[in-house]
């Protein structure tokens, strides 16, 4: 379990396929205290560390651990979509009995959003991003309610604007300038694939109603 604070960003030094799964090997910005079976989120994706090691990196002799990303999880995401030298959102999973400074986030991405605007804002970022919606996924707690919570690339945010038109859903989102800068929305723009996890109590409230509706 997650709290959708990013700790900081790990660049992407190589990506490769084996059957149907990839392979991400990046470099390690926690140090020592990254393990071996450790959960990280990673754009909001949580994967599994399954090696670490020294590797040499563009004439560097740099730190590095290794995730793997099954098919299901390059569909539902956009991991599918990182090459060398991107950068990604990271966060370790929550310890219990710490603050929760964000919301409760599981770090399994409901489906990819699209960027339709971006823009700066008297100092703060604005995004707009839009999904695919219908009755069946909106049911099943899809759907996002004005100041409430919702998870883009592993980032906490609150709801502001949402609309359903259709079968596409929209969201917006502020950003303040740290979280600008200290995530990879910096590199976000219009046309960019991004991932998102609606409110758990949402999609648990949602699931509720529909039972007893039936």
């Amino acid at each position: 379990m997650f709290s959708g604070i990013v700790e900081t960003m790990a660049q992407v030094v190589k990506v490769e396929t084996e059957q149907t799964n990839k392979h991400f090997t990046l470099r390690n910005p926690f140090g020592e205290a990254l393990s071996i079976d450790q959960s990280i989120a990673h754009n909001g994706v949580c994967l599994t560390v399954v090696k670490t090691n020294d590797q040499m990196v563009n004439g560097e002799m740099v730190n590095v651990y290794t995730v793997t990303a099954m098919q299901e999880t390059l569909r539902l995401t956009n991991l599918d979509l990182l090459k060398e030298g991107d950068w990604v959102n990271v966060e370790r999973s929550m310890m219990m009995g710490g603050r929760l400074d964000g919301h409760i986030v599981q770090g399994h991405v409901d489906q990819k959003a699209v960027c339709i605007e971006a823009k700066e804002t008297d100092g703060s970022w604005y995004y707009r991003f839009e999904y695919d919606s219908n009755k069946e996924m909106v049911e099943r707690g899809y759907f996002c309610v004005d100041k409430g919570s919702v998870c883009i690339n592993g980032v906490s945010l609150t709801v502001c604007e949402p609309d359903v038109k259709g079968d596409k859903g929209y969201v917006s989102v502020c950003i303040i300038p740290y979280t600008h800068e200290e995530t990879n929305f910096k590199y976000i723009e219009v046309g960019t694939v991004v991932n998102i996890e609606f409110d758990i109590l949402g999609k648990y409230m949602a699931r509720y109603l529909s039972q007893i509706k039936n």
